[in-house]
């Protein structure tokens, strides 16, 4: 099904003939006899691949991780949302394979860049990987092929990095390449919305572009919302995420006014959430996790930088989010206080890394801050996840351990960072002592011991 045939006509200043135009290839993804290539196999770019392969289309998925693709050609999956039996079927109908041989990119109609965006350790925009994806295309890729750019950015990433890269390797985009931008918004571990029922945002650098995106999106999605600009599009996925940034730091600090004023948060926000209109409730935590909530909004803070404007709402709300392990720490301090215990000296068992509930991820986990905080203030932590088997932070090194009544009954506090719908509620309800939730996990059940709450 897949050949790779290796070629330098665009470093050497020549590209090989168009197969067809635009009419063309809108043909070909229309009938889906278009082969899509899918570059970056992680938390976006394989459930992408994935869908696009049960629609019948020829995928081809690449990553520079040779162990990932030969995970993935026997059919095993290490992405939770995506069971090996789906991966295999698709493996089996010859409909999807993994490679590491960048030479494939030349077989593609189109190519969906879905590599990682991180921040480096100023906090700065890292485009190192998609400048790699974009170099990768210009080299190995050819005329005719639709580019796609879905890694979360900041405004003008592909009109200022992506289309220079193509037009110095000989492409005319609009004419015999086509390039737009289309915000990833996969939610891990949400089972109401994946990528068919999620609309999708397209953003062209040509009214051309955002044709053929939006078709060959709407081959797999139900909705397409196409926009006006590739800056458009690389903006409604940093508003997305601002929102829900600026407003988790609203309500963070607003628990924390609660607790001051001795008021339950938790029962202040379902009673405004009874408001029909003018009201989206939004939920404190022990801090933000994830790729995108911590991350994205940092991109929008930097660009704005470089124009001489302060993302003020941003940097609050980071300053807040960013604090709340902190705080967590210290409510652990002092309702241990009200039992007559210190910190240090305690044993205590955080229930939950993952940044969030029902996925085995750990990116930029409040309880990773939280573990490592409580080991420098002299406790004895130890941690229950059955998605993490382990975790390395700096020099420290903790493992899973089982949650057995001994562990919980032995606890001088049990810290509910993540609340997993496969912990065993009822036995942490009545093995432990004190609990400190900081997710409402306990409200509306029976507990043996006292529950403290964020």
């Amino acid at each position: 099904m897949h050949t790779y045939t290796k070629t330098n006509a665009h470093v050497n200043g020549t590209t090989p003939a168009v197969a067809g135009d635009q009419r063309a290839l809108l043909e070909r993804i229309t009938q889906r006899h278009a082969s899509v290539v899918v570059m970056g196999l992680g938390y976006v770019g394989l459930p992408l691949a994935l869908e696009f392969a049960e629609a019948g289309f020829d995928v081809l998925g690449f990553d520079v991780s040779v162990e990932k693709c030969d995970l993935l050609n026997r059919g095993d999956s290490y992405i939770a949302d995506v069971p090996g039996t789906r991966l295999a079927r698709m493996i089996e109908s010859r409909n999807f394979r993994a490679t590491a041989q960048p030479e494939a990119l030349r077989q593609a109609d189109a190519i969906l860049i879905c590599v990682p965006t991180p921040l480096n350790k100023t906090h700065e925009p890292d485009i190192s990987f998609v400048r790699g994806a974009a170099e990768a295309i210009a080299e190995f890729g050819r005329t005719g092929q639709l580019v796609v750019l879905e890694s979360t950015t900041y405004p003008g990433t592909t009109a200022d990095i992506l289309q220079p890269l193509l037009e110095a390797a000989g492409y005319t985009i609009g004419q015999d390449c086509w390039l737009a931008y289309s915000p990833e918004r996969i939610d891990p571990g949400n089972a109401n919305f994946g990528v068919q029922n999620t609309p999708k945002v397209v953003g062209g650098t040509t009214p051309a572009c955002v044709e053929l995106a939006a078709a060959l999106y709407s081959q797999v999605v139900k909705q397409v919302v196409p926009v006006s600009s590739t800056q458009t599009a690389e903006m409604v996925k940093l508003l997305e995420n601002t929102f829900r940034m600026v407003n988790i730091g609203l309500v963070n600090e607003v628990a924390m006014w609660c607790h001051q004023l001795g008021i339950d948060v938790w029962e202040v926000i379902g009673a405004a959430a009874t408001k029909p209109f003018g009201y989206m409730p939004f939920f404190p935590g022990p801090g933000l996790g994830g790729h995108c909530i911590p991350v994205d909004p940092l991109y929008l803070s930097w660009k704005l930088r470089g124009i001489n404007q302060t993302a003020r709402y941003i940097d609050l709300a980071r300053e807040i989010n960013t604090a709340m392990p902190h705080f967590v720490v210290t409510r652990v301090s002092d309702a241990l206080n009200d039992e007559g215990k210190a910190l240090r000296g305690s044993k205590i068992v955080v229930l939950g890394v993952a940044y969030k509930s029902d996925v085995a991820d750990v990116r930029q986990s409040p309880s990773l801050d939280i573990l490592k905080l409580l080991h420098e203030k002299g406790v004895e932590v130890v941690y229950a996840d059955p998605y993490i088997p382990n975790v390395e932070i700096d020099e420290l090194h903790w493992e899973a351990q089982p949650l057995t009544n001994e562990l919980l009954e032995e606890a001088d506090c049990v810290l509910i960072v993540t609340n997993h719908s496969v912990f065993p509620w009822d036995q942490i309800s009545q093995c432990s002592r004190l609990i400190l939730d900081t997710r409402n996990a306990m409200a509306g059940r029976s507990v043996r011991g006292r529950v403290a709450r964020l």
